[in-house]
């Protein structure tokens, strides 16, 4: 097979091509498609195909194999003709913000930490880029400072084909080794790498560059990037989150986290003092019982897991013999505990679970778990106990 000739190598910012259709083979519900010339990108290093038409039919997908490039479209074309083909531009730009700024930072994080880039990922929204080592937070925004340097500089973007005995001479970034030309793409003062993919003419085209995220991966980091107009639309999206919540927390857009500590703090109080009031008619409930009632089961709904213990712990000191603490009702079933002085809790709880369709576990002082069973049910099984 011809290789196929990449046009994107010699101008990324030309979208409009003819190429002659060398062959064409069915392929499930599509049609496989090599020229003998594109300027379609295909999927190759962390990087999506470019998309767009051949002859105004929409090219699905874009891959390449032994240097010959594969288009897949729902049409089929026939073996010599000439074809039309158009890359979508906003995607084909927008992949090149985000890949021109991707070497500027892994440029910056190898010059600056010695660290190397072991993984990239240019999707249709998060770019990720992996590391082989870790940096701190006040590390990635001097990072971040510095890339954003380097695009005010407007600084060109180069593409280089050196020979062999020129590459010895090059210190070049490169995550594998290569057979055949190796294409060096080269920021001025930021990153030498060996790269396959179509990059902006300037680093102005680049536009903000934004360190959105990092997490730690792999022994390393993972961090995540935006830049160009995915930056500006994440700009605008937080923007737009930011004088919502100002308006509810009636707080100035640049004070809205402390208003929002500030409401954390006051709904912390509000679960506390609500959950003392729990506790106040929990015991007030117990204490109205009997005492020295022999098995008391104890229905109250909205209790949390410290309620149900708190009001637990009031039933063992009221029952003789084998007392539960239940909440929930009869559509969605029981949350329990139980347990009792003197009782084999173990057996107790298993033998309930068995005949009221429950499941749970515990030790010797209590067992807790859920019931299927309805209210009326449950009654009855304690009072035949």
């Amino acid at each position: 097979m011809i290789e196929t000739i990449r046009l994107f190598d010699e101008d990324s910012h030309q979208t409009l091509f003819e190429g002659c259709v060398l062959s064409c083979e069915q392929d499930g519900d599509l049609y496989k498609i090599t020229l003998n010339q594109t300027m379609f990108f295909p999927e190759e290093g962390g990087q999506s195909c470019d998309r767009g038409t051949l002859n105004d039919i929409p090219v699905e997908k874009v891959l390449e194999k032994d240097r010959v490039i594969y288009h897949w479209v729902k049409e089929p074309l026939w073996e010599g003709d000439t074809v039309t083909g158009c890359v979508d531009w906003e995607k084909r730009f927008s992949d090149m913000q985000q890949h021109t700024g991707e070497h500027i930072v892994s440029g910056l994080i190898h010059e600056y930490f010695r660290l190397n880039n072991v993984g990239f990922h240019l999707g249709s929204e998060a770019v990720t880029m992996d590391f082989d080592g870790v940096i701190t937070r006040e590390q990635l925004r001097m990072i971040e400072h510095k890339a954003n340097e380097a695009v005010a500089k407007n600084l060109p973007v180069k593409i280089t084909w050196p020979s062999r005995e020129e590459l010895m001479e090059i210190p070049y970034r490169s995550k594998k080794e290569i057979d055949g030309p190796i294409r060096i793409v080269e920021i001025p003062g930021y990153d030498i790498c060996a790269c396959c993919a179509p990059h902006v003419h300037f680093t102005g085209e680049i536009g903000m560059i934004r360190l959105t995220g990092m997490e730690k991966y792999k022994g390393g980091v993972r961090i995540q990037m935006l830049c160009g107009f995915r930056a500006l639309a994440d700009a605008l999206e937080k923007e737009h989150n930011v004088y919502d919540i100002s308006a509810q927390l009636s707080a100035k857009p640049y004070e809205v986290a402390a208003a929002v500590e500030k409401l954390k703090n006051e709904n912390l109080a509000l679960k506390q003092e609500m959950t003392g009031m729990k506790m106040d008619i929990l015991q007030e409930k117990i204490t109205a019982l009997p005492e020295n009632e022999q098995n008391i089961c104890f229905f109250d709904k909205h209790m949390d897991k410290s309620n149900m213990r708190y009001a637990f712990n009031l039933l063992v000191e009221k029952c003789s013999g084998l007392c539960g603490c239940f909440d929930g009702d009869d559509e969605n079933g029981y949350r329990y505990v139980m347990g009792g002085r003197d009782v084999d809790v173990i057996a107790a709880g298993k033998a309930m679970n068995e005949a009221l369709d429950g499941r749970g576990g515990g030790s010797k002082e209590m067992f807790q778990g859920s019931l299927k069973a309805a209210r009326e049910q449950i009654e009855k099984y304690f009072a035949n106990l």
